[in-house]
């Protein structure tokens, strides 16, 4: 009939809401709260940030965020003909506290198992999903593991807000989630970025011990971080932050700990994410004496062993500096 296209024209325009449907669906059965999509593209703005960023030297000692820039800001060098980001959070907020409150303090991301490996293997089945469902679908998946700016694709597919803090903030559920990416070469129905909804608000900026975030927000600089200090950087803590680390020995949790809009984040569901007792009961004394063989046993698949055990003593050395 004049004027009405051809049903197969049809169908295949249809076809990214329906696949787009789907990839949602699969994801959230997978476990994922949150799911958005965006268009794979150079990432012009995000360039620019980047550039000054690193510029400015608030990447530390962190060398390796100077390496591979292009991949960083193009998703089809990733991926050749990417045509979509797929973003997913996976939830890992807990209520579960360590029991001494003298004890040197690990972030609550690695109190379990390594999130690489359990959410990198969601992600495989759920680019086995699209390839059966779909057809052949080129596509890569990533967890913190390649040079992927992560909340920026997390923001431009609408999954939450980039906050003062640099965190990515979701106004259902607040800012405890991990970031994971499908790059893909099928063209999807694109989500819009969130508003931004921190306001006047300043609470993370003035707790931050180290005053690492700067008095605008949404600017961090890296080599103040106490994550930053207890984790990638390989040499001795300088003593300017004796007086500083708020007891952290990996990781720190400040900034999400007084976000207003933590408060509406829920317990995750994840078994593996689930600490060994050990983690949570051993008094400041065990930890300051704690041994290899203890440390092989209570981070067993985890993330600390980022650190390593040599880092962790290190770590742990450097605050009993402020007792002293």
């Amino acid at each position: 009939m004049a004027g009405l296209a051809p049903i197969g024209i049809l169908a295949n325009i249809m076809n990214p809401t329906r696949h787009t449907q789907l990839i949602r669906a699969e994801a959230q059965r997978l476990g994922f709260s949150f799911v958005g999509f965006a268009k794979a593209e150079y990432m012009s703005e995000e360039a620019r940030r980047l550039e000054d960023w690193l510029r400015r030297g608030m990447h530390g000692q962190m060398h390796y965020m100077e390496n591979h820039f292009d991949l960083r800001v193009d998703p089809t060098r990733l991926v050749p003909g990417a045509k979509s980001v797929v973003c997913l959070l996976y939830n890992y907020h807990t209520e579960a506290i360590q029991t001494d409150p003298e004890a040197p303090k690990i972030s609550k991301y690695a109190y379990g198992k390594d999130y690489h490996f359990v959410i990198k293997n969601k992600l495989r089945e759920l680019l086995h999903f699209i390839r059966a469902q779909i057809g052949e679908v080129e596509g890569r998946c990533f967890v913190d593991s390649a040079p992927v700016l992560e909340r920026d694709w997390a923001r431009r597919a609408g999954t939450g807000w980039v906050g003062k803090n640099t965190l990515l903030i979701h106004p259902r559920a607040g800012s405890w989630f991990f970031i994971a990416e499908l790059i893909l070469d099928l063209e999807l129905s694109y989500d819009d970025p969130m508003k931004d909804y921190c306001g006047t608000c300043t609470r993370c900026i003035d707790a931050c011990p180290t005053e690492a975030i700067s008095p605008q927000g949404y600017l961090v600089d890296g080599s103040k971080c106490i994550s930053y200090l207890t984790i990638e950087l390989r040499e001795a803590i300088p003593d300017d932050f004796v007086e500083k680390m708020d007891n952290w020995m990996f990781g720190c949790d400040v900034c999400q700990e007084v976000c207003p809009w933590n408060r509406f984040a829920e317990p995750h569901r994840e078994p593996a994410f689930e600490p060994q007792p050990e983690l949570l009961t051993m008094s400041r004394h065990e930890w300051e004496e704690i041994t290899e063989s203890v440390f092989q046993k209570v981070f067993k698949n985890s993330a600390v062993k980022r650190t390593k055990f040599a880092g962790l003593q290190r770590n742990i050395a450097f605050l009993q500096k402020k007792r002293s």
